[in-house]
């Protein structure tokens, strides 16, 4: 049958050439003639002397290594800091304010808080003349704190006592006065400096208070304010209950007045529930009947 296959079929069961003899690089271990083993005593003068071996290497452990890093890592940072705060300069900030002893600095901002809502807050110590709300230069948002310019010094004077504190989109801001181009010498915080004490250290060096107040004097105020959060926590809670309540007493009143005007007759049935949090709110049920004209009929 394979003499019918074509040629190139054929091709593929045509035997290869035979393999070339070489003869062998080396002889076969058998056939290898030895003197035999010896020592090493022949040898010995030529080794190092173990006075002039230098110490081995010492490799660089896990630990070692990220400790150099994060001392590597420390200076940088500390030289960037001393570089910027070597070319920060106050005076040359294009959107500053134009008088530095009438500007007020707000810190704490809510970040949904707008310009228009810091203007209504502010302006009832007196006419605004400029409000800068500070936003970060790659992203835009904002970065919680802005400056506010009155028209007249005793107006910022006036504003810089009664509204420090002052609970603003559910965010108690701080007030103070500006620093940078008032106060010799004064570097911001992400340049070392600000007022506070709690980035010093660590836990045993920070303070937990931060802001131009010592609490140590001023402890009254503290926990005045921290009994108004309370307050405004727990109203905001219950609001939406009573509101709730109101809308179904009102809608049981409609109801009664339309079944009143159409000649059903309604019964109301109120329960008592009592909720986790010891609140009450009344359920009402309605049933509709008839009109006795159609069950007569």
């Amino acid at each position: 049958m394979t003499q019918y296959l074509p040629p190139n079929l054929l091709a593929l069961f045509a035997p290869r050439e035979p393999i070339r003899y070489l003869p062998p690089l080396d002889k076969l271990p058998e056939e290898k003639r030895t003197d035999g083993y010896s020592g090493i005593s022949s040898y010995v003068q030529l080794f190092e002397d173990p006075a002039d071996t230098p110490p081995p290497a010492r490799g660089e452990t896990r630990e070692e290594k990220r400790l150099r890093k994060m001392k590597e890592k420390e200076e940088m940072c500390k030289q960037k800091l001393e570089n910027e705060v070597e070319e920060w300069d106050a005076h040359s900030n294009a959107s500053a304010t134009s008088n530095a002893f009438k500007t007020l600095f707000i810190a704490r901002v809510n970040y949904d808080t707008t310009e228009s809502k810091l203007r209504r807050e502010f302006e009832s110590y007196g006419p605004i003349k400029m409000i800068s709300i500070a936003h970060d230069i790659n992203t835009g948002k904002p970065k919680g704190y802005a400056f506010i310019e009155y028209a007249h010094e005793r107006d910022m004077h006036s504003a810089y006592k009664y509204a420090d504190g002052k609970k603003i989109d559910s965010r108690r801001v701080l007030v103070d006065v500006e620093r940078a181009r008032t106060v010799k010498g004064w570097t911001p915080r992400r340049l070392g400096g600000g007022l506070g004490g709690t980035r010093r250290g660590g836990p045993d060096v920070n303070s937990r208070h931060s802001g131009r107040d010592d609490p140590s004097g001023n402890r009254e105020r503290e926990r005045e304010r921290e009994r108004e959060d309370e307050e405004s926590d727990r109203r905001e809670r219950d609001e939406p209950e009573r509101d709730r309540e109101e809308i179904e007493i009102a809608r049981g009143d409609v109801t009664e007045g339309i079944a009143a005007i159409v000649g059903i007759e309604v019964i109301v049935v109120t329960e008592v529930i009592v909720g986790n949090e010891g609140t009450t709110r009344q359920r009402r049920k309605r049933r509709k009947r008839r009109p006795r004209a159609q069950e007569e009929r």
